[in-house]
């Protein structure tokens, strides 16, 4: 294992697999539905407009949708992020209203006043504490096809976290794919993202940097790395659409595999435009797609792009079927080399953490 990209996806993969809750909360939070249903558990977040929340007596989580929600309280700190940009943390409570008007939820920090929020206008909710692995959520696929015809196997594994805080998050993800069939080479794609984001003092704004580690057959890439950053903005951020563009400087070192002869690294220094997207359904479709568009600067003309979505379609508790599609392109490879890598797979996903 010479390549560092292996080294690194390891070291991700087993922070992935080996994370579990070292110290549960009190399973004392209360939600009161709408239609008068009362629940008492623990309250894990919000995301994608679902209210997630573990029970004494169920196995997993329940998802509770957020929009009919009438009443909770917890006396457990919260992380709460709304539409407009601004992030608090405290303790939850419903706060005392006309019952015509839309839900207020009030947010408790321990020495400033209560801060009251429509609920509504609330798209995160994550639990705060001191220990690491509460904070941290993720994911883990695998997907395998086989076709009899041509005896043709692809085989896809990924994985993926957060860590989320109060004013910055940390993300990292690994994807690995490899596609065999009768009289054609084996190939193979690795690839590593890291990333994270501070928000600035205004509302929706922040800055962020990157880090991309690559690894292709297909496109002879031995190793690529990309590390890039710049200030970004969420244009749309609701319980069911979350949109970011993002718009700074990249540089990156290509390896090539050898032939005819050596082949020694590239390095290019580039502008960065980047785009996430996000779109999601309680109870039934959640899709995420990411762009990386790289305008070589130091090679007038040459143009890199990345992209990177899933489909995710949730079975039961925290197991979902998911698919997804990669690809990444070069306009001007070196002689006899593949100027684009594409592809699709499909299996079973399962998530862990707070969500």
């Amino acid at each position: 294992m010479k390549n560092p990209i292996v080294y690194a996806c390891l070291t991700l993969v087993w922070i992935t697999v080996s994370v579990s809750p070292m110290a549960a909360r009190e399973s004392t939070d209360v939600v009161i539905m709408k239609n008068g249903d009362k629940i008492t558990g623990e309250i894990k977040g919000l995301h994608d407009g679902s209210l997630a929340i573990s029970l004494d007596y169920v196995d997993g989580t329940v998802s509770l949708q957020w929009s009919k929600v009438a009443r909770l309280e917890s006396t457990q700190p919260f992380i709460v992020e709304t539409q407009a940009g601004p992030v608090y943390s405290g303790v939850l409570s419903t706060a005392e209203g006309d019952p015509t008007h839309p839900i207020e939820v009030q947010i408790t920090e321990t020495v400033q006043k209560p801060v009251v929020i429509e609920a509504l206008q609330i798209v995160r909710i994550e639990q705060s504490s001191p220990q690491f692995w509460q904070r941290l959520n993720g994911a883990i696929s695998f997907g395998i096809n086989y076709s009899k015809g041509n005896q043709a196997t692809q085989y896809s594994f990924g994985t993926e976290g957060d860590y989320v805080r109060e004013r910055w998050a940390l993300q990292g993800s690994f994807n690995s794919n490899l596609s065999s069939n009768t009289g054609a080479d084996t190939s193979t794609r690795n690839q590593l993202t890291v990333s994270g984001y501070h928000l600035l003092r205004w509302n929706n704004y922040f800055y962020q940097g990157i880090g991309s580690f690559l690894q292709s057959s297909t496109q002879g890439i031995d190793s690529q790395a990309t590390l890039g950053g710049g200030i970004g903005r969420f244009v749309k951020k609701s319980d069911r659409v979350s949109f970011a563009l993002v718009g700074g400087l990249a540089w990156q070192n290509t390896l090539y595999q050898q032939s005819a002869g050596s082949t020694s690294p590239q390095n290019a220094t580039a502008a960065l435009i980047a785009a996430q997207f996000k779109f999601f359904r309680f109870k039934k479709t959640n899709l995420s797609a990411t762009a990386l568009a790289l305008p070589v600067l130091s090679e007038m003309g040459r143009f890199r792009f990345q992209a990177n979505a899933s489909y995710y379609l949730k079975l039961f508790s925290n197991l979902s079927w998911d698919m997804s599609f990669y690809g990444n392109w070069d306009n001007r490879p070196p002689p006899t080399f593949s100027g684009s890598d594409y592809g699709t797979s499909s299996g079973l996903r399962w998530t862990f953490g707070n969500k």
